[in-house]
């Protein structure tokens, strides 16, 4: 329920129960006004009726009320012998009870409301005296009808009037709140639009007076313009990183490889001297000596090996360069079952120790996928290096599933594993999961590789792992509709 809406019904409400309270003390006043002025008249009458009465003992009559001006006023007594007399304008007896009499002798007030002729009438009884004493009861009556009749319209005047000033204060009140939280829409809305465009240059536009409202916006609007600073500087430093990881990754291609050539260069020299000297091939400390130069075949390949490793660190955040600069890489449909045959050739060429098995790959016959072939088969590599490089006994296995129009590559091994409260972390850059780890060759760049380009094919992956016992890879990717008949 929006702020708008609890506003306008509080105000309606809180009017609502006032316009009761006031209706509800407005109608009793009047129905105890009229009322009680009602029976005091008829009081009155009584009172004149025992001063105007003549006659002796039960030889009584009623004086003329028309003395009194009292229209609408009836008179009935009842003497102690039972006989009844009524005012000249009482056409019919009026009704009575003898408990209402014998309360009457027992001087108590007594009030009735009766029906005569389909009309009601408040009635009072009153001893009646002649010269000092009790000669009978006397009954005076009015109609309230009118009286009724002026408390139903004045039942109805109040609930109309109530319920179409509520109707009017909640319209005003609909309307008013709605101007009043207007500048909090344009708060939401300028939140919206920088939370769907990235701009933090929008501001909120505000004209009215410095209330809470104001101060709100204006604070809004100040901690925009800091954040909006703040993320140019953190924009325009990661800019710059990106430029000098990308340059220097670069840079450092051209001289690794130049390294990585001549080294290769030197080793073939080496051993062609070394064999035209007759001297076989020595893997010793001194190989060959030329003036003041020595050489060594073990430095050599130290050289080899660790500029070979720099070049794949080089080549990994190069990558990376790339993906944080948001290179989008060029697919097309790409036969899933020549690539993984493919990789599965080259793995076994790989340094290994475990056993290589190759799965059933049944399920990629004539299956297609949106993506890049190169890039694929980088994936796959980078999650078979890894299985071999931490099963030192056992097996590594790849094979495939097919499900939900997904095909899956499964990548498993017998290694180390890792505890599952680390398999969150194992795609962020730099990252070892184990401390053992370490003792393997890596850059710690090759997951957050793998889960670049399967971000990229608009796949995922699944990982399952325990302890001792091994890691198990599956990569998710979408399938396209088979195209062997087009080719």
């Amino acid at each position: 329920m929006s702020i708008r809406l609890r506003l306008t019904l509080w105000y309606s409400g809180i009017l609502a129960v006032t316009l009761l309270v006031f209706g509800v003390g407005l109608y009793t006043f009047f129905n105890y006004k009229l009322n009680n002025d009602l029976r005091n008249e008829l009081i009155m009458q009584a009172q004149e009726v025992n001063k105007g009465i003549r006659g002796y003992g039960v030889f009584y009559t009623l004086p003329d009320l028309r003395e009194f001006k009292s229209a609408g006023i009836f008179l009935q007594s009842i003497s102690i012998q039972g006989q009844i007399k009524r005012s000249s304008n009482l056409k019919i007896n009026l009704p009575y009870s003898e408990e209402s009499i014998n309360r009457v002798l027992e001087g108590k007030v007594v009030f009735e409301t009766i029906s005569v002729n389909q009309e009601y009438m408040i009635m009072y009884y009153s001893p009646l005296v002649l010269e000092g004493s009790l000669v009978g009861v006397l009954q005076v009556a009015t109609p309230i009808d009118d009286v009724e009749h002026f408390l139903y319209n004045l039942r109805l005047i109040l609930i109309v009037i109530g319920l179409l000033t509520i109707f009017l204060a909640a319209s005003a009140g609909w309307f008013l709140s709605r101007k009043a939280l207007q500048p909090i829409e344009n708060v939401i809305d300028a939140a919206n639009a920088v939370e769907k465009s990235a701009d933090l240059s929008k501001r909120i536009d505000y004209v009215g007076p410095r209330d809470e409202i104001g101060r709100l916006t204006d604070t809004i609007n100040g901690m925009l313009s800091r954040i909006e600073g703040m993320y140019s500087e953190l924009d325009e430093a990661y800019r710059a990183q990106r430029r000098f990881v990308s340059d220097a990754s670069h840079e450092l291609r051209t001289p690794l490889t130049t390294i990585r050539g001549n080294v290769d260069l030197l080793e073939k020299v080496w051993k062609s001297t070394a064999l035209e000297s007759g001297k076989g091939i020595d893997t010793g400390i001194r190989v060959i000596q030329d003036g003041n130069v020595e050489l060594s075949l073990e430095a050599m390949h130290d050289i080899a090996s660790e500029a070979e490793r720099m070049s794949r660190l080089v080549n990994d955040m190069l990558s990376l360069a790339r993906a944080d600069a948001g290179f989008t890489m060029s697919k097309e449909p790409v036969e899933m079952n020549p690539l993984i045959e493919e990789v599965i050739r080259r793995a076994q060429f790989l340094p290994r120790s475990a056993e290589w098995i190759s799965g059933d790959l049944t399920m990629l016959d004539g299956v297609y996928v949106q993506g890049n072939k190169d890039y694929l088969q980088q994936l796959l590599f980078i999650l078979i290096e890894n299985a071999f490089k931490y099963t030192e006994a056992g097996h590594v296995k790849l094979d495939a599933l097919y499900a939900n129009g997904q095909v899956g590559i499964r990548v498993s091994d017998t290694g180390i594993g890792m505890d599952k409260d680390e398999i969150p972390y194992i795609f962020e850059r730099f990252y070892r999961a184990d401390p053992s780890r370490g003792k393997k060759a890596g850059t710690g760049l090759g997951l957050s590789i793998a889960k670049w380009i399967i971000d990229q094919h608009g796949g995922s992956i699944e990982v399952k792992t325990r302890k001792e016992e091994g890691t198990t890879f599956i990569v998710w990717l979408p399938a396209l509709t088979s195209l062997s008949s087009e080719d």
